[in-house]
Protein backbone atom coordinates (compact mmCIF):
# COMPACT_ATOMS: atom_id res chain seq x y z
CA UNK A 1 0.00 0.00 0.00
CA UNK A 2 2.78 2.52 0.67
CA UNK A 3 4.75 1.99 -2.57
CA UNK A 4 1.15 2.41 -4.65
CA UNK A 5 0.57 5.44 -2.36
CA UNK A 6 4.23 7.12 -3.52
CA UNK A 7 3.69 5.55 -7.11
CA UNK A 8 0.01 7.26 -7.07
CA UNK A 9 1.50 10.65 -5.32
CA UNK A 10 4.29 10.90 -7.87
CA UNK A 11 2.03 10.33 -11.15
CA UNK A 12 -0.67 13.21 -10.29
CA UNK A 13 2.18 15.68 -9.14
CA UNK A 14 3.55 15.35 -12.70
CA UNK A 15 0.21 15.10 -14.48
CA UNK A 16 -0.67 18.39 -12.46
CA UNK A 17 2.90 19.79 -14.14
CA UNK A 18 2.17 18.24 -17.21
CA UNK A 19 5.05 15.60 -17.15
CA UNK A 20 5.22 12.45 -18.25
CA UNK A 21 6.60 10.14 -15.77
CA UNK A 22 7.88 6.69 -15.40
CA UNK A 23 8.71 4.37 -12.72
CA UNK A 24 11.13 2.23 -14.05
CA UNK A 25 12.18 -0.23 -10.94
CA UNK A 26 8.25 -0.63 -9.78
CA UNK A 27 8.42 -3.69 -12.55
CA UNK A 28 7.45 -7.15 -10.59
CA UNK A 29 9.63 -8.74 -12.86
CA UNK A 30 12.44 -6.29 -12.28
CA UNK A 31 12.08 -6.87 -9.02
CA UNK A 32 11.81 -10.50 -8.80
CA UNK A 33 15.13 -10.91 -10.45
CA UNK A 34 17.25 -8.40 -8.10
CA UNK A 35 15.77 -10.29 -5.27
CA UNK A 36 17.58 -13.19 -6.78
CA UNK A 37 21.19 -11.71 -7.55
CA UNK A 38 23.53 -12.77 -4.86
CA UNK A 39 23.84 -10.44 -2.29
CA UNK A 40 28.09 -10.29 -3.46
CA UNK A 41 27.08 -8.70 -6.72
CA UNK A 42 24.58 -6.07 -5.13
CA UNK A 43 26.73 -4.57 -3.14
CA UNK A 44 30.09 -5.32 -5.07
CA UNK A 45 33.21 -3.50 -3.99
CA UNK A 46 31.10 -2.31 -0.63
CA UNK A 47 29.15 0.09 -3.57
CA UNK A 48 25.71 -0.30 -2.56
CA UNK A 49 23.39 -0.57 -5.52
CA UNK A 50 26.05 -1.86 -7.85
CA UNK A 51 24.50 -3.66 -10.47
CA UNK A 52 22.36 -0.18 -10.98
CA UNK A 53 25.73 2.13 -11.00
CA UNK A 54 26.96 -0.54 -13.50
CA UNK A 55 24.28 -0.03 -15.94
CA UNK A 56 24.22 3.82 -15.50
CA UNK A 57 28.09 4.15 -16.01
CA UNK A 58 27.50 5.06 -19.83
CA UNK A 59 24.50 7.20 -19.58
CA UNK A 60 25.03 9.22 -16.06
CA UNK A 61 27.62 11.22 -14.69
CA UNK A 62 29.53 10.31 -11.62
CA UNK A 63 27.72 13.09 -9.18
CA UNK A 64 24.47 11.40 -9.94
CA UNK A 65 25.83 7.57 -10.02
CA UNK A 66 27.18 7.86 -6.49
CA UNK A 67 25.68 10.71 -4.73
CA UNK A 68 23.73 9.57 -1.45
CA UNK A 69 20.29 8.29 -1.76
CA UNK A 70 17.67 10.93 -0.49
CA UNK A 71 13.95 9.50 0.48
CA UNK A 72 11.13 10.33 -2.04
CA UNK A 73 10.06 13.54 -0.29
CA UNK A 74 7.67 14.04 2.72
CA UNK A 75 7.04 17.00 4.40
CA UNK A 76 8.35 18.28 7.67
CA UNK A 77 6.30 21.25 8.16
CA UNK A 78 5.88 21.30 12.10
CA UNK A 79 2.01 22.20 11.35
CA UNK A 80 1.89 18.18 9.66
CA UNK A 81 2.88 16.92 12.97
CA UNK A 82 0.77 19.25 15.29
CA UNK A 83 -2.54 18.03 12.87
CA UNK A 84 -2.01 14.51 13.19
CA UNK A 85 -1.37 15.03 17.10
CA UNK A 86 -4.96 16.37 17.04
CA UNK A 87 -6.05 13.92 15.17
CA UNK A 88 -4.68 11.11 17.35
CA UNK A 89 -6.37 11.95 20.34
CA UNK A 90 -9.68 12.59 18.84
CA UNK A 91 -9.52 8.95 17.62
CA UNK A 92 -7.96 8.03 21.07
CA UNK A 93 -11.07 9.85 22.77
CA UNK A 94 -13.81 8.03 20.73
CA UNK A 95 -11.85 5.04 20.34
CA UNK A 96 -12.67 2.59 23.31
CA UNK A 97 -10.29 -0.10 22.25
CA UNK A 98 -7.64 2.12 21.64
CA UNK A 99 -7.76 3.29 24.70
CA UNK A 100 -7.76 -0.25 26.69
CA UNK A 101 -4.27 -0.84 24.90
CA UNK A 102 -2.32 2.12 25.11
CA UNK A 103 -1.53 5.14 27.84
CA UNK A 104 -2.76 7.86 27.17
CA UNK A 105 -0.46 9.86 29.56
CA UNK A 106 2.28 8.21 27.81
CA UNK A 107 0.25 9.04 24.07
CA UNK A 108 -0.26 12.88 25.56
CA UNK A 109 3.86 13.10 25.64
CA UNK A 110 5.02 11.37 23.09
CA UNK A 111 3.08 14.36 21.11
CA UNK A 112 3.93 17.32 23.07
CA UNK A 113 7.88 15.95 22.78
CA UNK A 114 10.23 17.18 19.89
CA UNK A 115 10.46 14.54 17.38
CA UNK A 116 13.79 13.70 16.59
CA UNK A 117 14.54 13.30 12.35
CA UNK A 118 17.24 12.09 12.75
CA UNK A 119 16.24 8.42 14.18
CA UNK A 120 14.14 6.19 11.60
CA UNK A 121 11.27 4.37 13.30
CA UNK A 122 11.07 0.72 11.16
CA UNK A 123 12.92 2.65 8.42
CA UNK A 124 10.59 5.88 8.59
CA UNK A 125 12.67 8.93 8.31
CA UNK A 126 9.95 10.65 10.27
CA UNK A 127 9.81 9.15 12.98
CA UNK A 128 7.22 11.17 15.01
CA UNK A 129 4.83 11.63 12.58
CA UNK A 130 5.08 7.56 11.37
CA UNK A 131 4.17 6.69 14.57
CA UNK A 132 1.21 9.19 14.99
CA UNK A 133 0.28 7.86 11.58
CA UNK A 134 0.33 4.39 12.85
CA UNK A 135 -1.97 4.57 15.75
CA UNK A 136 -4.24 6.41 13.70
CA UNK A 137 -4.28 3.52 11.27
CA UNK A 138 -4.52 1.24 14.49
CA UNK A 139 -7.30 3.19 15.37
CA UNK A 140 -9.54 3.02 12.33
CA UNK A 141 -8.77 -0.72 12.11
CA UNK A 142 -9.90 -1.33 15.77
CA UNK A 143 -12.82 0.63 14.75
CA UNK A 144 -13.69 -0.75 11.00
CA UNK A 145 -13.52 -4.55 12.37
CA UNK A 146 -14.65 -4.09 15.94
CA UNK A 147 -12.45 -4.99 17.65
CA UNK A 148 -12.81 -5.91 21.33
CA UNK A 149 -9.66 -6.19 23.94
Amino acid sequence: WFMMTLLNRMDRCSMYSGLEARVPFADYRILEYVFNVPWEYKCYKNQPKSLLVECGKKYLPNEILYRKKTPYPKTYDPNYEKLLGQMVMEEFDSNSTLRDIIDKEKLSSFIKSPKDYGKPWYGQLMAGPQMLAYVLQIGYWLRKYSMQP
